[in-house]
This record gives C-alpha cells, sequence and structure tokens, in this order.
C-alpha cells in the first residue's frame, strides 16, 4: 500500500512538469514548423530580377548613373569576364556607374551591380576593379539578400505567399533590400564569404588576387584618421583582419595569377579621386535620398514593434551591444551624416546602353593577357 501511496505522490508531483515539458515541447514544434516553412520558400529567379530591377533603379534614383557609355563598357567587360566564371553566368548581368564621390559598391538581387565613380577613382589597376566587382558578383550568385528575404518572408506572410501574387509584398521586399544593400549592409558572414569566392573567380580569369586587398588598403590608408566607420566600412569586416585573411587565403590556396593592367585602366578611367571631408552631401531622412520619401513619423509609425525581433525592415540583427553591433551589421544612420553613404548624386538616373559581342570579350581578354 505504501509503495502505491508513494507512486500517486510522484506522478502528482511530475504532472506539472510533465504538462511544462510538453508546453515546451510544443513551443519547440511550432518553432521547427515556421523553419520549415523558411526552407520551403522560393524566390524564383524572375522574382528576384524584379527585386534586382527595382532596387537598382532606387539606388540609380539616389546616386544617379554618369552618362559615359565608353566608361560603362569597359568596366562592363571587364565585369563579365568575372561573371562568366562565376557560378551564376547566364544571368543578365547589368554593370553601372554610380555619378557621385562616394567610395561604394552594391550588388542588387538578379545580377545589378553597381559601382560609384569615386570608387573608381580610388582603384589603381584593373586588377584591383576585378576584386572589387568580384566581392559584389559574389552577393548576387550566393544569393545573400535573397536568403534574407526568405527568411523574413515566412513570418510576416507564411509559405503560402509568393512575391509575384503579393505586390504589397514584392514592395516590402524591395525596400527592404534596398535597406539591407544601402544602409546596412551585409553581415560579416556573407562579406566573408564573397571575399573569398570573389579573389577566387578573378584569379582564375588571370588577375593578380591581391587586387581586392590592394584596393581595401588604399581606403584603410585613406581613412585613418577618421574615428567612425563608414561607408564601406561600416559594413564590412575589421579591415585589417580582414586584409590579413585574403593574403593567408592567397598563400594557402596557391593563387597566382598576375595580371594587373593598370595602364589599361589609367587611359580607360580617369575620375580624380575627392577627399572624404570635400565629399558632397545629402542630409539623413532629406528629399533625394531614396526610400526616405515619406515623413520620418510616418516610417517609424510602419515599422514593426521591437519585440517581435522580425520583420522584413530588420534583416540584420539590431541588438547585441555596440561592439556586436559593429561586427556584423551597418547602421550609419545613427552616426550622423556619412560622407559615403550619403554623398550627393547625379541628376540622371537612366541606364546606359551597352552592348558587349563575344568578339568584344575576344579581344579584351587578348590586349590584357588573361586566360
Amino acid at each position: 500500500m505504501k509503495q502505491s501511496m508513494i507512486v500517486v505522490a510522484l506522478l502528482a508531483l511530475a504532472a506539472p512538469a510533465y504538462a511544462q515539458l510538453g508546453g515546451i515541447l510544443n513551443k519547440a514544434q511550432k518553432i521547427q514548423d515556421a523553419k520549415g516553412k523558411f526552407d520551403d520558400l522560393n524566390v524564383s529567379e524572375e522574382e528576384e530580377r524584379t527585386i534586382g530591377e527595382q532596387v537598382s533603379a532606387k539606388i540609380r534614383q539616389r546616386f544617379g548613373v554618369v552618362q559615359d557609355p565608353a566608361i560603362h563598357k569597359y568596366v562592363t567587360l571587364v565585369g563579365t569576364l568575372l561573371a562568366q566564371q562565376s557560378e551564376r553566368p547566364n544571368l543578365a548581368w547589368t554593370f553601372i556607374v554610380l555619378d557621385t564621390d562616394g567610395v561604394n559598391a552594391f550588388a542588387a538581387p538578379g545580377g545589378y551591380v553597381h559601382i560609384t565613380k569615386g570608387a573608381l577613382a580610388r582603384i589603381k589597376s584593373q586588377s584591383e576593379l576585378a576584386g572589387v566587382l568580384g566581392h559584389e558578383i559574389i552577393h548576387v550568385t550566393e544569393k545573400h539578400t535573397i536568403h534574407a528575404i526568405q527568411k523574413n518572408k515566412a513570418v510576416q506572410m507564411g509559405a503560402s505567399e509568393t512575391l509575384s501574387s503579393n505586390s504589397a509584398l514584392m514592395q516590402k521586399a524591395v525596400g527592404a533590400t534596398y535597406d539591407n544593400i544601402v544602409e546596412r549592409g551585409f553581415g560579416r558572414a556573407e562579406e566573408n564569404d564573397s571575399d573569398e569566392k570573389g579573389i577566387v573567380v578573378a584569379n582564375k580569369i588571370g588577375y593578380a588576387p591581391g587586387g581586392l586587398g590592394a584596393f581595401l588598403t588604399t581606403l584603410k590608408d585613406r581613412n585613418k584618421d577618421s574615428t567612425e566607420k563608414r561607408g564601406l566600412f561600416a559594413s564590412h569586416p575589421e579591415m585589417q583582419e580582414r586584409l590579413d585573411r585574403l593574403a593567408k587565403q592567397i598563400t594557402t590556396e596557391k593563387l597566382s595569377a598576375t595580371a594587373t593592367n593598370q595602364p589599361r585602366y589609367a587611359k580607360n578611367i580617369t575620375f580624380k579621386p575627392v577627399a572624404a571631408t570635400a565629399i558632397a552631401t545629402v542630409a539623413p531622412g532629406s528629399a533625394g535620398l531614396a526610400g526616405d520619401e515619406k515623413k520620418a513619423d510616418d516610417k517609424k509609425a510602419e515599422e514593426p514593434k521591437k519585440k517581435s525581433g522580425f520583420g522584413l525592415g530588420k534583416m540584420a540583427p539590431t541588438s547585441g551591444g555596440e561592439k556586436k553591433q559593429a561586427n556584423v551589421t551597418a547602421s550609419g544612420g545613427a552616426r550622423g551624416v556619412d560622407p559615403e553613404k550619403d554623398s550627393k548624386g547625379g541628376s540622371n538616373p537612366a541606364l546606359v546602353a551597352v552592348k558587349i559581342a563575344p568578339a568584344d570579350i575576344a579581344a579584351f581578354k587578348k590586349d590584357g593577357g588573361l586566360s
């Protein structure tokens, strides 16, 4: 009898714990089910291209486009060589030179790669240009932004929705993608991934793989007296750590291509660098900044509540302390005017038509001593 009473007592004590465990298991299952929805979501190549097209339009509206066909053809030739050796050679790759002195580059989904004339002015050789464009191309081929959209889309709309069937969702995706690319920047993992795979593609073509590191060293020296991380510095990993990692990779993987094509670059690109302190800027939140068409109060009202921790507008983490935040994502808005991101742009956002024939590619490679 005593044993029976003890068993009954133990079961009575265990019931609340079991119920609690059941609740935990149920919650875990719901989380797993939600993750399954994330994994099941699919953004088609057509939807990806639509997002990229609209994001590019916002970037071009913000910074303007250099209306020089010769410069666009030159940049497109270098970019096309790289894209053809990437994991997605058949995308309709589009290379755009933005009309601003800020030093930056942006990759939008679907094959839209933008680089500023300010960046071109700081680049010293074709191998450096290949390093920068290769980095941006990898952001596209690895679908870094698309993965962020997939994860956030499931939370707001559920797996039954698609971007093409829901215009409001598509616009949210476009706005969030623009914010992620221009305002926040990619996370450390994505930047490292683009560095490592980008220089491999450049080396495969015949460009010296140290081109990206050489350009980053120029930026490091240019900004050595700055107390803030701005522009490319805001979203990219700690610079010296990044340079060391690139140098180690080149040695370990025996990346030994040698072409720099500095004279050819100097002949085709004649922009003059502008000191960071002399770059004309537009105040954050003012008219002319793409994505800021609405008043700040209106935008704030539309943002999801912080406690949710999700939403298309929050692709990158926004918590974890100042140090962690700096390592993960750019958040230049709290730092005041950023001469790179907030640089004044040109007035013409029109794309510059560029036609590249196979014969052009072959001649470009031959003249540059490329493989």
